[in-house]
């Protein structure tokens, strides 16, 4: 079955809105589809719903709305708390418009013995929970906790908007949450829905469509980068993420851009493990570095008993930028991966790599076409379509995530694609998949691979596409670094 996470469903939300959808008509569509569903079950009676101020309740309202037309119902709805609570536009609107819809009883509910003592439980024929969404962690409070005992003791049909009400299928011990009849979940299965025990708490789940832009689901948008994880204010040094960068030799730019990109998107300490030979150069871009010496003029063998050290203490590695393509280098890139919890592997990094490469941990690969071809042993198709199949099959047999860099980024975990079409023509200039790589792995270490390849590859384009309107094609990779900041602030 083809299931997503309730997570990745606010992301494509988020991303509709982005590409210009009025969440309003999301939400209408949603209470549509309730009201359709409801109506092919019940073809005249009560239906009562009980609302909460989030946007389970706005598809309620909708829902309402829609049955009211209809000849044979009478519709009651509950909202728990005062409209001036109701915490979306949307919600609030699609409320407001209840007095007008020939609706039965529309009854604000401020108390629980209020809730207790609401004639209409015994009226209704269905009773509609749309009291909390997805993203409720611990036991629900009043109003809530009431009404939840208040449908589960009532002897109805029960129907559920998106999940049961007060159900954390992520928690160890189910808590209180509704037991319903029947699910109604929006535009794809939910994997959580899927999980096992769940199905007692869900009863029949069905997935109703509600008109989603294709391209929010396949291509990175706003949405993507809500669902990242973010400091908080109780946050220590650390927790943001530590990335080792191991680079440089023949070349020094190139971790320098690393390691200032993986700052800029948010990295709480990045360290640069380098050839002693450049090491006072990369040094003096920038006293936020942490500088590890290592002896000689690139990386070999002999310096991964020290790398193994630092990995204990970093949360993802970014290996390749810079680092020339010597055989003992080549060698010693192995030996690294093998003991890598995460890696990000770039530029030299990809060079003569053997997947699936030794190793217990988690990689992504950051191929441009041509290093691409020389991993694949084939050339890419030049038909898109062709090119992201290929793309997942390749991710799916070597157990890794690509980033396949181009005019429209292909991104596979083997299980599914995604793609970015930020950027622009000016960032074919060196350096700009450095900056990329310092993204990417400072989004790793504190989320999973994918959705840090994906946001990653989203804003270093746009970063980009923010330096362009300055520089137009002179601009350069340092200013793309400058960008960063302005793109993530801006999301």
């Amino acid at each position: 079955m083809d299931a997503i996470t309730f997570s990745r469903m606010k992301a494509i939300d988020a991303n509709c809105a982005y590409l210009g959808m009025d969440p309003l008509q999301l939400m209408e569509n949603a209470g549509a589809g309730i009201a359709r569903e409801i109506s092919s079950r019940l073809h005249s009676g009560t239906v009562l719903f009980i609302a909460g101020r989030g946007n389970n309740g706005g598809d309620a309202f909708v829902a309402a709305r829609h049955l009211a037309i209809e000849e044979g119902y009478r519709i009651k709805v509950l909202l728990l708390g005062h409209r001036s609570r109701i915490r979306t536009e949307e919600s609030l609107t699609n409320f407001g418009l209840l007095s007008n819809s020939g609706i039965s009883e529309i009854k604000e509910i401020s108390d629980s013995s209020e809730l207790r003592a609401y004639h209409g439980w015994s009226e209704a024929d269905i009773v509609v929970d749309a009291v909390l969404g997805s993203g409720i962690k611990g036991a629900p409070r009043e109003l809530e906790s009431t009404a939840i005992d208040l449908i589960n003791s009532g002897g109805k049909f029960v129907i559920s908007v998106d999940i049961p009400s007060g159900l954390d299928p992520g928690a160890s011990i189910p808590g209180k949450c509704v037991n319903a009849d029947l699910t109604l979940t929006f535009h794809k299965m939910k994997k959580e829905l899927l999980l096992p025990d769940v199905g007692q708490f869900t009863g029949e789940v069905k997935v109703i469509g509600i008109g989603v832009c294709r391209d929010a689901e396949s291509f990175a948008g706003k949405g993507d980068i809500m669902n990242l994880r973010r400091r908080s204010q109780t946050s220590h040094k650390g927790d943001s993420g530590r990335v080792l960068v191991i680079g440089g030799g023949p070349y020094y730019g190139a971790p320098v851009f690393t390691s200032m990109a993986a700052l800029r998107a948010g990295a709480d300490i990045v360290t640069l493990a380098v050839p002693e030979s450049i090491a006072d150069t990369v040094a003096s871009f920038s006293p936020d570095f942490i500088i590890s010496r290592l002896p000689g003029t690139f990386l070999k063998p002999d310096h991964v008993p020290r790398i193994r050290e630092l990995l204990e203490s970093h949360d993802v590695v970014v290996i390749g930028p810079g680092l020339g393509r010597e055989r003992m280098t080549r060698e010693a890139i192995a030996r690294i991966l093998a003991i890598c919890k995460r890696a990000v592997i770039d530029a030299d990094g990809l060079y003569n790599l053997s997947l699936p490469a030794e190793r217990n941990g988690e990689f992504i690969i950051t191929p441009h076409p041509a290093e691409y071809a020389r991993l694949a042993g084939d050339r890419l198709p030049g038909d898109f379509e062709k090119r992201k199949d290929i793309v997942c099959a390749f991710s799916k047999e070597k157990h890794i995530v690509t980033l396949l860099k181009g005019s429209i980024d292909i991104v596979s975990d083997g299980k599914e694609v995604r793609l970015n079409r930020t950027g622009n023509a000016g960032m074919t200039v060196g350096g700009t998949g450095d900056v990329l790589a310092g993204i990417v792995g400072a989004l790793f270490a504190v989320n999973d691979a994918i959705d840090a390849a994906t946001c990653g590859c989203f804003i270093n384009g746009m970063a980009g596409d923010f330096a362009f309107e300055q520089r137009g094609r002179g601009l350069l990779a340092s200013d793309i670094l400058e960008k960063i900041t302005d793109v993530m602030k801006g999301l």
